[in-house]
């Protein structure tokens, strides 16, 4: 009887060490190497070249992880749409200067007219 419960003890310790290892491996505590990376579901198409459209943004997936989207996809957009963004602050910069400009122009020449309408 002796014999019985100290063979079902090693048992049990066993199983416990067991789970254990598989919980540790499964949430990535013990690093397993030439483990596949997660497959997913939708995958990841990065943003077409040229200008980005909403379009493009609505149907923008990422690669799900355990812990999220992969960050290397997610810090690559976003770092395209800052690029992005900034170029057409610049662009509209630039356009409002140069409305601003022939604006400018565009009342000279009125009361230039004006002026010469006068006289």
């Amino acid at each position: 009887m002796a014999y019985r419960r100290g063979v079902i003890a090693l048992l049990l310790a066993l199983l416990v060490v067991v789970v254990g290892l598989a919980v540790a491996i499964a949430i990535g505590r013990i690093p397993v190497t030439g483990m596949d990376d997660a497959p997913s579901t939708s995958p990841f198409d990065p943003l077409p070249e040229g200008q980005v459209t909403d379009d493009d943004l609505q149907r923008l997936r990422f690669d799900q992880t355990l812990r999220g989207y992969r960050m290397s996809q997610v810090d690559a957009t976003l770092d395209r749409l800052r690029d992005e963004l900034r170029d057409k602050d610049r662009e509209i910069a630039r356009l409002r200067g140069d409305v601003d400009t022939y604006a400018e122009r565009d009342y000279a020449e009125r009361d230039a007219d004006a002026y010469s309408e006068d006289t």
